[in-house]
């Protein structure tokens, strides 16, 4: 599967649309972007089952801004329209793909029972 750009409009559908997506915040005068698109683009290819998103933050800076966005490129993992993994830099191909395992590994269901647990936690704090 290609990479597919991301915008504003078509954000939400993605992620909600998808159980698993990969995010790539990037911009075209970034040197280190560009260098890791074609990692990013190959990755596409091996893993068929998850949608790999770009999105530019020079055109979608509503977007950028929305996720704080402060470094590109940042790498930001969707499953289940949870964020499971979310950094800045570009990781080398053995580390994007030991990322990509790990993240495919998680019980969907224990992260879900353990983000209802915070959420009660912080609810009986206030």
């Amino acid at each position: 599967m290609a990479t597919v750009d991301v915008t504003a409009d078509n954000f939400n559908e993605i992620i909600t649309n998808n159980d698993f997506v990969i995010v790539d915040f990037w911009a075209p005068w970034c040197g280190p972007c560009k260098g890791f698109a074609p990692l990013y683009d190959e990755l596409s290819e091996k893993y068929p089952d998850i949608v790999f998103a770009k999105v530019n933050t020079e055109e979608q800076q509503a977007l950028a801004g929305e996720f704080q966005i402060r470094s590109i490129p940042t790498i930001m993992i969707f499953r289940e329209q949870i964020i499971m993994f979310s950094q800045p830099g570009a990781p080398q191909g053995p580390q994007m793909e030991q990322i990509i395992e790990q993240v495919q590994g998680q019980d969907m269901k224990e992260v879900k029972k353990d983000i209802e647990q915070q959420q009660a936690d912080e609810a009986t704090k206030q």
